[in-house]
Order: structure tokens, then sequence, then C-alpha cells
């Protein structure tokens, strides 16, 4: 389609949107000039995003719906019409050649991620005898590539690319030049620390010049979710694939394992690459999967936690804090906390509290408890035997959990009570991100050295 027909479409539509608006404006007090200057910036900025007009147009649209009654009853009485233009615009050969162009980038970065992860085996680099190697360098292997992306989709300055380079390369440097002993506890820590500030930096280039304001988090936040949806539903097909894959060799008597060592490595790679594309190019339109199982998740999560809680005061048993169990123990409480997270993304600001705002402060109060039943565990453990690189490590990010859960419950309950906004709960859990970051710096730097890099 010609940008002048895609003008021309786009007008036709917004006039739509502006007789609607017209024609209620004797229900609610509202200023459409107002309301169709920010309908047009939402539709230009998703334009530039690499959307096609009728997407941008929904999208927008969508995203006035959050704003605006007035908006959420148009896109609601609208959708259907709405949907099925973009469904026939996306299956139609008309492709725009942005699109064209963001899909073959993401294409050829997802083929460089997999050939990365092979190519220290050309170096005699192999996983067999140099686990510890791959295990600190997973995350270089796809989120350079990853950031990248975002950088030319963004279209980020000079100086911010130079300042994303140079911390990329300030981290290969920390997971390589230390003198770790193999498989010892600092390496470990190293490993899963440096995806998490990695990570961070993944969303400055996702955000691009509003990292700063709480909408921009809110979208990486809400992209992340979405990357883990689609990268999870990739990995069952991958799955899927490798099953067939050996059966049909087996059936020939054939050896599929040098097949799969090739294949499961570089497609977990390319995965994130090709996920993230699929995420932008359909960013808000097919942005309904991760609430649905966050609602669905959230009073999961919740019972697990009253009932661990209710079983470990029954038993009178304590928590086991060796390296496995800490571990454990900290990712379910990573997990509550990434329901939370993208529940308020994807919660309508405007709207009152409902039941679903309740289990959620249930849900945290919950993790609460259980967090502070590990630091208590924690500290026991410490007087006891003393300091070791896990348990320090362990004590600081449950420290943190806590004051992140415990400052987030008090603010969603001011909220459930009608004495403080959403917003100051969004605000709260976005610019706590960079806690987490500046802890992971923190793990990766000096914990080697602090501990004697065993």
């Amino acid at each position: 389609m010609s940008s002048a027909a895609q003008s021309s479409s786009l007008e036709e539509q917004i006039d739509k949107w502006r007789s609607y608006v017209r024609r209620r404006q004797a229900i609610h007090s509202i200023d459409v000039a107002e309301l169709e200057d920010h309908l047009r910036e939402q539709i230009a900025g998703l334009g530039k995003a690499g959307l096609t007009t009728d997407e941008a147009f929904l999208v927008a649209v969508k995203r006035m719906g959050a704003l605006d009654a007035l908006s959420r009853e148009f896109a609601r009485e609208h959708s259907e019409r709405l949907w099925k233009q973009l469904v026939v615009s996306a299956s139609s050969d008309q492709i725009s050649p942005e699109a064209r162009t963001d899909g073959f980038i993401a294409f050829a970065l997802a083929v460089a991620a997999a050939l990365l992860v092979k190519l220290p085996v050309l170096f005699g680099i192999d996983v067999d005898h140099n686990e510890g190697f791959y295990i600190r360098n997973l995350s270089f292997f796809v989120l350079p590539l990853l950031t990248g992306y975002f950088v030319w989709k963004r279209r980020l300055a000079t100086d911010a690319v130079r300042w994303l380079a140079t911390v990329f390369v300030a981290a290969i440097m920390f997971a390589n030049v230390y003198p770790f002993v193999a498989q010892g506890h600092t390496e470990a820590l190293t490993a899963l620390h440096l995806p998490i500030a990695l990570w961070l930096l993944v969303g400055i280039a996702y955000a691009g010049g509003r990292w700063r304001q709480v909408a921009g988090r809110m979208d990486f936040i809400r992209f992340s979710g979405e990357l883990f949806i689609y990268y999870v539903l990739i990995a069952l097909g991958g799955l899927v694939f490798v099953a067939f894959l050996g059966m049909l060799f087996k059936a020939i008597e054939i050896d599929s394992a040098p097949f799969v060592k090739w294949i499961v490595p570089c497609g977990a790679a390319g995965a994130v690459l090709v996920a993230s594309w699929l995420v932008e190019a359909k960013q808000s339109v097919i942005e309904n999967m991760a609430p649905v199982l966050t609602r669905l998740f959230t009073p999961l999560f919740a019972a697990l936690l009253f009932t661990f809680l209710g079983t470990m005061l029954w038993t009178g048993r304590g928590i086991d804090i060796s390296r496995e169990a800490l571990i454990a123990f900290d990712l379910l409480l990573v997990v509550v906390l990434g329901l939370l997270l993208y529940s308020v993304s994807a919660r309508d600001s405007q709207s009152p509290p409902g039941t679903f705002d309740v289990m959620q402060v249930v849900l945290v109060i919950s993790a609460l408890l259980a967090d502070a039943a590990a630091l208590w565990a924690i500290a026991a453990r410490i007087s006891e035997f003393g300091f070791s690189p896990n348990r320090v490590a362990a004590l600081g990010e449950n420290l943190i959990l806590l004051v992140n859960l415990g400052w987030a419950a008090v603010l969603y309950s001011r909220f459930l009570r009608g004495r403080g906004s959403f917003a100051s709960v969004e605000r709260w859990l976005t610019n706590y991100l960079r806690v987490y970051f500046v802890w992971a710096v923190i793990v990766v730097i000096f914990f080697p050295p602090l501990f004697r890099y065993i």
C-alpha cells in the first residue's frame, strides 16, 4: 500500500473516531481536539516502532481506552472491525518495507546468535571441559545482539550506543578475567547475577529515551512478560521438533545426538531474537496472554506460599539454606515479584480497586512472611557458621526483596483504602529496578575478589 493510500485510510479511521466522540460529547465532558492530538501522537510513535497504519490505529485506540472512558467504548464497539482490518492487512502481500526490513534484521541477528553459541568450539572451547566458561558467558551470546536490535530500531544516539557498548565490554572482562575456582560459589553467583544486570541494559535500549519515565520502564516490563510467553511457546515447539528428529533418525538407525547438540543451543539462542521480534511486531495487539496467566497464577502462588508457611509453623521445621534451596527459594520470590510487576503493568491505572487487587496484596503479604522466614534462617546460619558467598548474596537479595515487596504492600493497601493512587505503586516498582541492577553489579564485580574466587 502506498504512503498516500495509508494516509487516506488513517484519516478515514480517525474521522470515524472523531465523529463517534462528538456524538457522545453530551454524555461525557471532554476536549475532542486534545484527545485527537493525543491519539495522533500515539499513532506516530507506533508507526516509528514499525507498525503499519491499521495496526498503529488499533493499538493507539486501545491505549486511549486506558485513559478515557469514551475511547474505551469506541474501542469495544469497533474492535471486531478493526481486528478484521488488521488480520487482512497482516495476511496480505502488501507488507511495508519497514516491516520487511525489521523482520530481516531480527532473523539475521537470530542466526548470528545461533552461530555465536558455537563459535567457542572453533577455538577448542567445548562444553564438556569448559562448563564454567559457558555458564559465565551465556548472556553474551544473545543480549548484546538483542540490545543492538533495539539500538537500531529506536535510532539511539551515538553517545548512548557508546555507553552501552562500554558496559558490555566491561561485563565481558569481569566475567572472564577473574581466576575463579572451577564450579565455585563466586563463579555461580556471577553467572546468576550477570544476566540480571545485562537485561536491564536491554531495557534501556528498548525504552530508548523513555527509560527515565515510569511509562518507558512499564513498557519494558510488558515486553519482558510477553517475551517470556512467546519464548516458552517457541521452546515447546522446539522440543516437539527435536523429539520427532530423534524418532525419525532412530528409524534408520542413525544417532541423532550430534544434530541435537547443535540444534538445541543454537535454537535456544536464536529464539530470543525471534520472540523479541514477534512481540515488537504485534505489541499491544496480542498483549493479553501474559495478563491472563498472571490472573491464573496469582491465587495459585498465594495459596502455595500460605500452605508453605502453615506447614512450616505446624511442623516447626526451619528453612534449609543449602545453595540449591536458596536458589529455589529466591526464584520463587522473584516469580512472585514478576507476577506483581506484570499485573501492575497490565492494569488500567484509572480503574477503581477490585477483587484481584485484594488478591495481589494477599500474594505480596504471603511473600513477605516467607521472605522474613528465609531471612531469619540465613541470619541464624551466618551467626553459627560465618559468612560465605552464597549466604551473603542470599541475605542481600532477600533484604532487597523485603524492602521492595514491603513498601509495595503499603502503597497497594493505601490504594485499596482510597488513600493513595495506583500511580504511586507503579512508580515505586519501576524505580526500584535500579536497585536490582546495582546489587547484580556488586555481586559480579566485588564478590569474587572479596571471597577469594572460591
